[in-house]
């Protein structure tokens, strides 16, 4: 049977609020009473209960963390940096992924706000003003991490697609290239759009009019969905000589569909990622790609989040929430185009 508060009270002869308050540290208690208590807590195995607790402070310390896909290697990093800045502030966190399914993103939120937790960081998820309205009545604290969604809430932080892309076409544009394609996700909604706008933007700065037969995108963002679209590129009468990639997953599909086709990188096509995934800079060759800060985005989101649980039902957009931005990392994939 598990040990309870009355059984530490009784052993120490005092009373159950007394043990109560020595172990929360409460000055109204002796400092020779708590070590006392405390001592005779650790020598029985007490474990405070969470749920008596958050019944009694109406706050469970544990925060909802909702990804795509908990497998993909961009938010496991965003993840650490999450919980390395919740943890030392005592929270804990309630992970899920919703593999891109609105159903089931719904449920997932719904069970999380049912456990009460303190408050929710979603990321790239699906939301409109009326279900974020609805999220919000269930009493938790919630931040967008990766939505450009500012007509909805303030609290909301992401990464500057745009500069990333035209940064990774400028690149290529210094190279020589001038027959770009862009490789877009078409499951990624904002992120995608955002992409293909700088690539886009950057293109035009170039005095250059994107050729819409080099645009085509994946059903979804891991690298066996590179093979039909680059395959169309292929098919091509003057195919691309350099590729954007929507992000370092498709780039490594990608990566392998040119070389069945006998195609070298760079020597005949030039690549690049987007994230900065760990397994890129392994790759052969190595990838050229944008490195999100994507522990910062995390660690930028945690840090939101607890201040707006201090200040539960806050309306404030002054506060001072930053577009992230990474830099581009050249590598072994991208080089002048062949003559």
């Amino acid at each position: 049977m598990a040990v309870t508060i009355k059984d530490v009270a009784q052993r120490a002869g005092v009373s159950h609020p007394t043990v109560s308050r020595a172990l929360r540290g409460d000055s109204s208690v002796t400092l020779e009473t708590t070590t006392r208590i405390q001592q005779i807590a650790r020598e029985l195995g007490y474990i405070p209960s969470a749920a008596a607790r958050s019944l009694k402070t109406n706050r469970t310390r544990v925060v909802g963390v909702l990804v795509h896909r908990v497998s993909d290697p961009f938010y496991s990093r965003v993840i650490d940096g999450i919980q390395d800045t919740l943890h030392p502030n005592a929270y804990s966190i309630f992970l899920a992924s919703t593999n891109n399914d609105r159903t089931r993103q719904a449920e997932i939120i719904r069970a999380m706000t049912e456990r009460r937790v303190d408050g929710l960081i979603l990321c790239s998820m699906f939301i409109t003003p009326e279900y974020f309205r609805e999220i919000q009545a269930r009493g938790a604290s919630v931040i967008l991490l990766h939505n450009r969604a500012a007509k909805i809430t303030p609290f909301t932080l992401y990464h500057n697609d745009r500069y990333g892309a035209r940064q990774m076409t400028r690149h290529l544009l210094e190279l020589g290239h001038t027959r770009i394609a862009f490789l877009g996700n078409t499951r990624a909604g904002r992120e995608s759009a955002e992409r293909l706008k700088g690539f886009k933007q950057e293109l035009d700065a170039a005095g250059m009019t994107p050729n819409p037969r080099y645009i085509v995108h994946a059903a979804f963002g891991q690298p066996p969905a590179a093979a039909e679209p680059i395959q169309a590129l292929l098919a091509l009468a003057e195919p691309p000589t350099a590729l954007v990639c929507f992000n370092d997953s498709l780039a490594i599909g990608a990566l392998q569909v040119l070389h069945n086709a006998g195609k070298r990188v760079p020597q005949d096509w030039s690549v690049t990622g987007f994230d900065n995934i760990t397994i890129a800079e392994f790759m052969n060759p190595p990838l050229t790609t944008f490195d999100q800060p994507k522990y910062s985005l995390g660690a930028q989101a945690a840090n939101l989040l607890l201040r707006l649980m201090e200040s539960p039902g806050t309306d404030d957009s002054t506060w001072n929430i930053p577009s992230l931005r990474g830099e581009i990392l050249v590598r072994g994939s991208t080089a002048p185009p062949p003559h």
